[in-house]
């Protein structure tokens, strides 16, 4: 009989991704039985995965009956939060938990946690407005203390923020941040790869269990995305580089702060602070499938 594996956010990014990668291995495909949560299964999108065999059902995070419904039988969880939905904190780091406890209830032998590093302690509170940040390290901080079997699954940087940040005329495209041109970064498909991590970390459960994974495909430079992208679209693309505060100007109020630390994170901490070369190589030894380069996103992420 096979066993169950529960996707939260079956119809986004990360989620679907997990769906995907899982349906195409032959060995988890066979072992696993995918069910879908979603607020809503009757959107095209969860009906498209219905018809590939995902039992689809409804939840809120919020609401904590519905998520241990949705969780209950299941060997294997695959969680998501969006901070973004609510921009709180303290909704975000709520519905981890609800998550996190309606795991211990039901006995799930492994969550995968879909989370980024602490800004605030690797900064010793330097940064201190990334709640999208540590609303997810506090909830996987509450996991390792409830002693719930479990793997931190930490996303890179999404190459679709630096695509979407892309400015674009026929003239040609320029990309402005407060980093400087040579940063490196940890990049990362989150549609695409997501999957590849979580698979190989359901393929790998002692070598992965209670332990940090990092989600990217490798290291990679602002003047990186700006040549990959010229050299596809045939135009000019340069990269501008502008200080901390010029930069937080230049965005909406609401996320100003939070996106200038974002960078401030990347070039001033590696993004993932000390060692982190060192644990995305040994976590790539476990993606089931070889992660997306930058210029393989860039080709599939046109037009430019």
């Amino acid at each position: 009989m096979s066993k169950i594996l529960t996707v939260f956010g079956a119809t986004g990014n990360q989620g679907g991704s997990v769906i995907a990668s899982v349906l195409a291995n032959d060995k988890l495909a066979s072992e696993y039985k995918i069910r879908g949560v979603t607020r809503d299964p009757s959107k095209p999108k969860g009906q498209a995965l219905a018809e590939k065999g995902v039992e689809l059902v409804k939840a809120d995070l919020s609401d904590k009956e519905s998520v241990q419904k949705a969780i209950d039988g299941s060997h294997a969880v695959f969680a998501v939060t969006n901070y973004w939905e609510y921009m709180s904190k303290d909704i975000e780091v709520s519905q981890g938990k609800n998550i996190a406890d309606a795991c211990k209830a039901a006995g799930v032998s492994i969550l995968i946690w879909s989370s980024i590093p602490h800004a605030g302690k690797m900064t010793n509170g330097k940064l201190s407005h990334l709640p999208h940040f540590d609303a997810k390290a506090d909830v996987a901080d509450y996991i390792r203390e409830q002693k719930i079997p479990a793997s931190f699954l930490n996303a890179g940087c999404f190459m679709s923020n630096f695509t979407g940040a892309l400015q674009k005329s026929d003239e040609g495209n320029s990309l402005t941040l407060n980093l400087h041109p040579d940063t490196k970064m940890p990049l990362f498909d989150a549609a695409g790869d997501t999957g590849k991590f979580a698979a190989g970390i359901l393929l790998n459960p002692s070598e992965t269990l209670n332990k940090d994974i990092y989600g990217a495909t490798g290291w990679y430079t602002p003047t990186d995305i700006v040549n990959a992208i010229e050299e596809f679209s045939g135009k000019k693309t340069t990269f501008n580089e502008v200080p901390d505060e010029t930069f937080r100007k230049f965005l909406p109020e609401a996320i100003a702060e939070e996106m200038m630390e974002t960078f401030m994170l990347v070039k001033d901490y590696a993004y993932y602070g000390p060692g982190g070369d060192k644990i995305l190589e040994e976590s790539l030894k476990y993606a089931a499938e070889k992660p997306t380069t930058l210029k393989e996103f860039i080709a599939k992420s046109g037009p430019y």
